[in-house]
């Protein structure tokens, strides 16, 4: 496939996600320009993108209901496409807070597809998430598996791919929506990786962060599930995989007539106690751990088929769990605050 240079547009750019796809964009021989409004990121990653990638990301500090202001963002740094990563992803909060999750990642969403329409923007990645199918069957997760969240935060990913399919049947846009499982791991330089607001709400970064110090121990919800050890099984994609896999979503656009639905998985499965033990391996220490109950609505198995990425976008995740935490680790050891570290 030849790619020409793009000028790609991210949203959510100083993100966890995102900050690695715009290196691997970058790499890719492609011209980044990032938005964000700092929601549940820093300031400081942009400084750290432009060391790791040696050029600047021109930005703007927006948020996705100012649509007037991001068009004439994108006009005037005349972008092809655009990467959609900005998004609340907490799924209890999304519980607490339903419609601060609709307002922002369904509402936001649409406001964006308005902005890149009056900008003349025709191509777009979504960066949405397993979460929308029905954690009640078996894996591998095809695409044309049953869809069903069951949270809101689920909900709303699963509504803006549909805006975005209707949207590309009876327009220009060409569009990728992209179902990506658990992403892991950082940057093998230790100056990007992922720093959650609070509590983290997924597994490897809170194992990490008891691993610094940070936090006591790390609870393991429920050791009774229909799985070898007992501990619910997930597909763990490092997050250098799954930059690499938006870049050959954009680079694949101009193949893609409306829209599609790509899963960005492993397809291998990873248990928590396994994951804990890769991590212990990786920061050469002890984690604590304690079974704790089940948590409502968890799967004992869930992971991808990712033969559609492949054939499509010839793409597939070549590093492993265990690359993926001593990448985490150096990340977690180097800047135990996150981007707060001095």
């Amino acid at each position: 496939m030849t790619v020409h240079t793009l000028n790609v547009a991210l949203t959510g750019a100083s993100g966890y996600i995102a900050s690695h796809i715009a290196v691997a964009l970058a790499e890719d021989g492609h011209w980044v320009v990032g938005l964000d409004n700092f929601a549940n990121s820093s300031p400081a990653v942009l400084d750290r993108i432009a060391t790791i990638a040696d050029t600047e990301m021109p930005f703007a500090e927006l948020d996705l209901s100012e649509t007037d202001a991001i068009a004439n963002f994108l006009a005037a740094n005349k972008v092809d496409a655009v990467i959609h990563l900005a998004g609340l992803k907490s799924v209890g909060e999304s519980v607490d807070e339903p419609l601060h999750y609709y307002e922002n990642n369904v509402a936001g969403s649409i406001s964006l597809l308005r902005a890149m329409d009056l900008a003349n923007v025709h191509g777009l990645v979504f960066s949405s998430s397993a979460t929308v199918y029905d954690p009640n069957q078996a894996s591998p997760l095809q695409e044309g598996a049953q869809t069903g969240p069951i949270n809101p935060y689920g909900r709303t990913k699963l509504m803006v791919e549909q805006i975005i399919n209707d949207v590309a049947a009876t327009s220009a846009l060409r569009a990728i929506n992209l179902r990506y499982f658990n992403p892991v791991g950082a940057h093998p330089s230790g100056l990007i990786g992922e720093d959650p607001v609070g509590p983290p709400n997924n597994l490897m970064p809170f194992v990490m962060q008891v691993a610094v110090g940070m936090r006591d121990e790390v609870q393991v919800f429920g050791d009774d599930y229909n799985t070898p050890d007992g501990t619910g099984i997930r597909d763990y994609i490092h997050v250098c995989d799954l930059a690499e896999g938006h870049v050959a979503a954009v680079n694949a656009l101009a193949q893609v007539d409306t829209a599609n639905s790509i899963n960005l998985g492993t397809g291998v499965g990873s248990s928590v106690l396994e994951v804990l033990a890769a991590a212990e391996v990786a920061a050469d220490r002890s984690i604590p751990s304690r079974i704790v109950e089940r948590r409502p609505g968890d799967a004992d198995i869930s992971f991808a088929d990712p033969t559609r990425a492949r054939e499509l976008l010839g793409w597939e995740a070549k590093r492993t769990l265990a690359e993926a935490c001593v990448d985490h680790w150096r990340w977690q050891h180097n800047n135990p605050q996150g981007y707060e570290t001095t």
